[in-house]
């Protein structure tokens, strides 16, 4: 489905943002990419979504990738109808208007991602999360088997983070291939089959999940304590991450500035 070989890029030559990555997301699988801010995530999944070229290593796609941005607003007011409808631009052609199937293809998405009752909405007007989640549906219109999404639950509430990895999750059951960058663990640990641990440009390692999102690697990748606890669910025994916060490096503290003397108002 997709498959990077010893991929690299740098936007000054000589000065790589990350290089040798090489990996491959099958079918029915989720492979999820971390790492602290500034690593090259996001410029890694857009040379995989083909919306950057790679300066070195070559990308195969058995299909065009639908790609999921993080949401940033829209100076267009769009009906959140018609944006979940130019998903279906590729199937539509430059000199067509949207048809039937397209106009359904939309509709499922919206009906999928739970966003019926925002249809209707002007795009902008919408929270970050709402607007999150109306451009998966309209990745999700497009009808690739391929998803690329940087940072998803972005800009979510918990139980809108629940939605969107649950959902995620259903896709995968039903076959598609995704590929997806994020700040949380525990939703790597949720959803991905593999991961990719971006370390610094010439060390970034990929493999099972399982054994990527150990304690001591995600420790080492942000530099602070992550500990598993585990937790009965639904009757079976779950694995969570736990962050260290107060045991990481405190920041300088700056001594404040002393307020200006306050005055009595002046009575008139």
């Amino acid at each position: 489905m997709l498959e990077l070989h010893d991929l690299g890029f740098a936007y000054t030559p000589g000065q790589w943002v990350f290089r040798g990555v090489t990996l491959t997301v099958a079918r029915g699988s989720a492979t999820a990419v971390l790492g602290p801010n500034g690593r090259g995530k996001t410029t890694l999944i857009r040379c995989a979504a083909g919306l950057l070229g790679p300066t070195e290593g070559t990308v195969v796609r058995t299909a065009t990738p639908g790609f999921v941005a993080q949401a940033r607003g829209s100076t267009f007011a769009y009906r959140v109808r018609d944006m979940v409808l130019m998903g279906r631009a590729r199937q539509v052609g430059r000199f067509s208007v949207p048809g039937r199937l397209d106009r359904a293809a939309a509709e499922d998405a919206v009906e999928r991602v739970g966003i019926a009752h925002l249809a209707t909405r002007a795009y902008p007007t919408l929270s970050g999360g709402e607007q999150q989640l109306v451009l998966i549906a309209r990745a999700l219109a497009s009808g690739s088997p391929l998803l690329v999404l940087d940072e998803p639950a972005a800009a979510l509430d918990l139980h809108n983070q629940s939605r969107v990895l649950s959902l995620l999750r259903d896709l995968v059951g039903d076959g598609m291939a995704l590929l997806l960058t994020t700040h949380h663990p525990d939703h790597a640990l949720f959803l991905a089959d593999d991961v990719v641990l971006m370390h610094a440009p010439d060390d970034v390692r990929s493999g099972p999940a399982a054994r990527m999102l150990s304690d001591e690697q995600l420790s080492a990748l942000y530099a602070v304590p992550v500990h598993s606890v585990v937790y009965a669910e639904g009757g079976e025994q779950r694995r969570g991450l736990v962050t260290g916060y107060a045991s990481s490096p405190p920041a300088p503290r700056l001594s404040p500035e002393p307020l200006p003397a306050r005055t009595a108002p002046r009575r008139r």
